[in-house]
């Protein structure tokens, strides 16, 4: 075994090759400002060695650490981690940790496991199912809670934010009319365009406006405005809420005697349940109007035939099934963004995550609640 000992005031370093690749430092004593520089030196030039892999840095020995030791240590894990070689802190005492962690609470492995450890994939399956069912009885118990501020409100309808409410109607609904009518509009073009492909073949090109009229009130109308407005308004309610747990407003809300759940989330959820309805209603009239324009400019058809045909094929309660989808839509979008942005914890990685998460989260449950609305209605 080889073994090298350097002795300077208050101070001890000493290293050994536990095994091949694997370097050993033992540092006895004070830990100060006035030593650090010498012990960053005798560190660095045991580890020179390029067949060096990892380092273990036992610290039992240490009898006083201050500010300055520790963040000789953080500075040392990084210079480290740019040169490729593991960085692991052994046999801290608890006021050691205490110092680093105000810090850098995430910058240390503290355990002589290599960091590139493999994790079984029945541990990895573990964590993954518990994360989804706490994700599943948060989600239940913000619910809970929207319920509940919901009821307050209801009994007492003049504590109702409704300058808020008509802010978010404006954002989530107004402002999405443009890219909403467009996108509706392009999808019944598509549709009218694929579908009379093969209508035509067989003469049927007036059931092209049948199957547009259907396929839009009924199914893409409320799908395609719920993802639309979960990437513009759902994205923004968490990124906006998310922002402000950030800056600590939710914890002056709280102390000044406000509800945050009942003073942020319920005037958007309420602005949404309003607004996205609407816009449902708004892409089924220009989906509509893309399979005119492929009906009157491809198939030689009329615009007053086709518009008889649509209104033959659609009834006031298609129009209605679209509308609920609709609603349930919102709460959903409204919902989801608003609890994301109240669980974000850290800085502006957590609000980037939270955002991200509330997307995804709300067209998951879209696509679910639409699967679910289409076996219930086929069986009523």
């Amino acid at each position: 075994m080889k073994a090298v000992k350097d002795t300077i005031p208050h101070v001890t370093v000493t290293s050994a090759y536990e095994k091949k690749g694997e370097l050993k430092i033992f540092i006895f004593g004070s830990l100060l400002l006035n030593t650090i520089d010498e012990v960053m030196a005798k560190v660095k030039s045991q580890t020179e060695n390029q067949n060096v892999q990892g380092v273990i840095i036992d610290l039992g020995g240490i009898e006083a650490l201050d500010s300055a030791g520790a963040m000789m240590l953080l500075k040392l894990q990084r210079e480290m981690a740019d040169r490729s070689i593991s960085l692991s802190l052994l046999n801290l005492t608890k006021e050691c940790q205490n110092i680093i962690s105000l810090l850098d609470e995430t910058a240390f492995l503290v355990s002589t496991k290599k960091k590139d450890e493999s994790v079984s994939v029945f541990s990895r399956i573990g964590k993954a199912s518990l994360e989804v069912l706490r994700d599943a009885y948060l989600l239940m118990n913000f619910l809970g809670t929207i319920l509940i501020s919901f009821f307050k409100c209801i009994a007492r309808p003049g504590s109702i934010r409704w300058r808020d409410v008509m802010h978010y109607i404006e954002k989530s609904g107004v402002e999405g009319l443009p890219i909403v009518g467009l996108i509706s509009f392009l999808v019944g073009l598509i549709i009218a365009f694929m579908s009379s492909l093969q209508l035509k073949l067989i003469g049927g090109n007036i059931f092209v406006a049948s199957l547009v009229g259907i396929a839009m009130v009924k199914e893409l109308a409320p799908l395609m405005t719920a993802i639309i407005v979960a990437g513009r308004s759902g994205s923004a309610f968490a990124a906006e809420i998310g922002t402000m747990a950030v800056n600590e407003e939710l914890d002056a809300l709280s102390t000044m005697g406000f509800d945050p759940v009942e003073f942020l989330a319920v005037p958007r959820i309420m602005a949404a349940l309003i607004a996205v309805p609407l816009l449902c209603l708004y892409a089924d009239l220009f989906g509509l109007t893309g399979g005119l324009v492929v009906g009157v400019l491809g198939l030689d058809l009329t615009v007053g035939s086709y518009v008889d045909q649509t209104a033959a094929s659609i009834s006031i309660g298609d129009i209605a099934t679209g509308v609920v989808k609709s609603v349930v839509f919102a709460g959903l979008i409204a919902g989801i963004g608003c609890h994301r942005g109240l669980q974000v914890k850290r800085g502006a990685e957590g609000v980037g995550a939270a955002t991200t998460s509330a997307v995804v989260s709300a067209i998951f449950l879209i696509v679910l609640a639409d699967s679910i609305f289409a076996v219930v209605l086929n069986y009523l």
